[in-house]
């Protein structure tokens, strides 16, 4: 049975001098999930958003906050980001060495817990942290900054992460390049999480938003 789709809208493309009001137009328009894309200029070559922000919009949704941590080192900012009112954790494999580590540490946070995979990352690396993890996350561009294409070999990925997975209950999130034209590839291929950011946040209102959502749903499902 397929696993429902998510739509994960990232507000690293939204007006930063709106956050609240912009959450609020996403949740309203129809999301699944906020997606937080967490940078420190260290691990990826872009500052963006701490735990600060994630406390700041908590207040505006009652869905899931999706936070993306690409940072290097992570641990020592997983407690800051639970408490902040994150509901999902997503540390790099590539950000520490301890990842079973990290990965328990979520958890006992009550937090769900993700691993993400930079493009020329093997996804064998989650084979031994399979019985940790809540999500997959693929990056399907370089991380560090919005509006890039999505490389086209991460899809043959998704396929391979997906038989890794088996019939586990492990969401598979795609994000970077998600289009209405490439959400079809990568759900066909086995992901059921769309994180999307120039492709929901380039209108203007709810009712824009809402449309670019629809849209990226209903291509997303066609290939389910």
């Amino acid at each position: 049975m397929a696993r429902p789709i998510i739509i994960a809208p990232s507000i690293l493309a939204s007006d930063f001098a709106r956050f609240g009001e912009e959450v609020k137009a996403i949740d309203e328009a129809g999301c699944d999930w906020i997606h937080v894309d967490v940078m420190d200029g260290h691990f990826v070559p872009n500052i963006t958003f701490g735990p600060q922000v994630v406390r700041a919009i908590r207040p505006y949704t009652d869905k899931i906050i999706d936070t993306h941590l690409m940072i290097s080192p992570a641990d020592p900012y997983l407690e800051d980001f639970a408490q902040a009112g994150a509901d999902m954790i997503t540390v790099h494999a590539e950000a520490g060495p301890h990842l079973d580590r990290s990965l328990q540490a979520i958890k006992a946070m009550g937090k769900k817990a993700g691993v993400s995979l930079n493009p020329a990352t093997h996804e064998s690396v989650i084979e031994y942290v399979l019985d940790r993890l809540d999500m997959v996350l693929l990056m399907t561009v370089n991380p560090g900054f919005g509006g890039q294409s999505l490389i086209s070999s991460v899809i043959e990925k998704t396929r391979r992460v997906k038989k890794i997975i088996g019939d586990r209950d492990i969401d598979i999130q795609i994000d970077g390049g998600v289009t209405v034209e490439t959400a079809p590839k990568v759900v066909e291929a086995g992901a059921n999480v769309l994180v999307a950011g120039s492709a929901i946040f380039k209108g203007e209102s709810v009712d824009d938003y809402r449309r670019e959502i629809e849209n990226l749903r209903k291509a997303a499902q066609k290939a389910q």
